[in-house]
């Protein structure tokens, strides 16, 4: 028997350390050579390690959420015979490559050297006992309760569901939209016909939990964006009935293409305004004092999953038509959701849309994503009387659709008067869609 101490490798992003976002052994467990045993987090991307070698763990370098330095012991491994030399090697420059041990990995190795002076003594003990107790396993903090399944008849967010269940409502018993899916509209359509639900909020324990993976990745661009980057946010009211009617004549004659939501069309009227405004479409570099205004839009678009918000990003959205938007924000959006968003899918944006949809609120402040210097944000589209001028000249009251576009500025890059010159000239293209369509 022998033992083998895997350091953590040079993953190859410049970066210093990882968090450990989630083990799937534990001290005890036996492990194959390429099976994926946990899973670190780099200020970039999510990387699953696999074990070189066949083996036992004996020990690993922390819980999850903790941070582990380049080159340092990620876990021990029992295995039977010898280390293969290359295996050796590869581990050996994975050591190298940090700029100093870590207090555990010194430990470990100097607690193997001690045992490998004396191998008589430790394969004897070896051969009385095969199986030498592990080292206990850190102690995971207590899980809450999994919630009883949904049923499958009902189509429904996780947002909406945790609603629902926190206000003990059966989803079965709420009429859901047109398209099948039940929203938060469709809950307080319930809950106004039925007054007995939510009259007494329920008591809920405390509930402590770790800041961890992409949360923790979350809260730390946010700080620092806030910390960094002087805001100042606009906000511009515009009427989107003709945009409405143009994109339902769109998704009538759609064919076999995805249904059109409103927002390739926005992220097209986007795209058309931003070569007279590159203050917008730009990115600050804090360090070097440099901004780089592009050519090409790289429009990051928020997307909430189950870890928190994620902004994948649509190149050249510039060079897309509205079909190929349509798909690649579905494709984006699929992938942040399910965990399949690639490296690529996540870097490189010049500007980002942020859009909560029906929650969209009457006016939202994003935050910006840095080191993009905007963010734009639709909010929920509204019906009410309006006075419009008809051809006639004659003014008359009308129902029209109505939504509010916010955008954020970095103030030390974009001026007031850009952010609201910009705004206006989308707004002009929103209020006459067909301009949106013409080369």
């Amino acid at each position: 028997m022998a033992k083998f101490v895997f350091n953590m490798p040079d993953i190859g992003e410049g970066i210093a350390e990882a968090e450990i976002v989630q083990w799937h052994k534990k001290v005890g467990d036996t492990v194959k050579e390429d099976e994926e045993f946990v899973d670190m987090m780099t200020d970039k991307a999510t990387v699953p390690m696999e074990s070189p070698i066949d083996g036992k763990i004996l020990e690993i370098a922390g819980e999850e959420g903790d941070m582990v330095s380049i080159g340092s012991m990620l876990v021990v491994i029992e295995v039977e015979g010898e280390v293969p030399d290359d295996v050796a090697e590869e581990n050996d420059a994975a050591a190298e490559a940090a700029p100093a041990p870590s207090p555990k990995a010194d430990e470990v190795e100097e607690r193997i050297e001690v045992e490998n002076s004396d191998a008589s003594d430790a394969d004897d003990a070896m051969a009385a006992d095969p199986s030498p107790p592990p080292a206990p396993a850190p102690t995971p903090a207590p899980e809450p309760e999994p919630a009883p399944a949904p049923s499958s008849k009902v189509l429904a967010t996780p947002a909406v569901r945790r609603r629902a269940k926190d206000l003990g409502v059966d989803l079965a018993q709420v009429k859901p939209s047109e398209e099948g899916r039940i929203r938060h509209g469709d809950l307080d359509q319930f809950l106004s016909y039925n007054s007995g639900y939510g009259a007494a909020a329920k008591t809920r324990e405390d509930e402590e939990k770790k800041v961890i993976g992409m949360r923790r990745r979350i809260a730390e661009n946010m700080a620092a964006s806030k910390r960094n980057i002087p805001h100042f946010s606009y906000v511009e009211e515009c009427d989107v009935t003709d945009l409405e009617i143009l994109r339902a004549q769109l998704n009538d004659a759609r064919g076999e293409k995805p249904k059109l939501t409103i927002l390739p069309l926005l992220i097209t009227a986007i795209c058309k305004t931003l070569p007279d405004f590159p203050m917008i479409n730009a990115r600050y570099d804090d360090e070097a004092g440099v901004v780089t205004r592009h050519g090409a839009v790289n429009m990051g678009m928020a997307a909430q999953t189950d870890a928190g918000l994620m902004v994948p990003v649509i190149k050249n959205a510039h060079a897309k038509n509205l079909w190929q938007l349509a798909n690649e924000i579905a494709r984006l959006a699929d992938a942040a959701r399910n965990g399949t968003a690639k490296k690529d899918d996540m870097e490189g944006g010049t500007l980002t849309v942020t859009s909560l949809g029906p929650l969209g609120g009457v006016a939202t402040t994003p935050v910006i994503n840095r080191p993009e210097v905007a963010i734009i944000g639709p909010n929920r589209i509204i019906e009410r009387p309006m006075y419009v001028t008809g051809p006639d000249g004659v003014e008359r009251i009308e129902k029209r659709k109505l939504m509010n576009i916010s955008i954020s500025c970095d103030h030390r890059v974009v001026d007031g008067w850009d952010a609201a010159s910009f705004v206006q000239a989308l707004k002009k293209l929103l209020e006459k869609p067909a301009l949106i369509l013409v080369d």
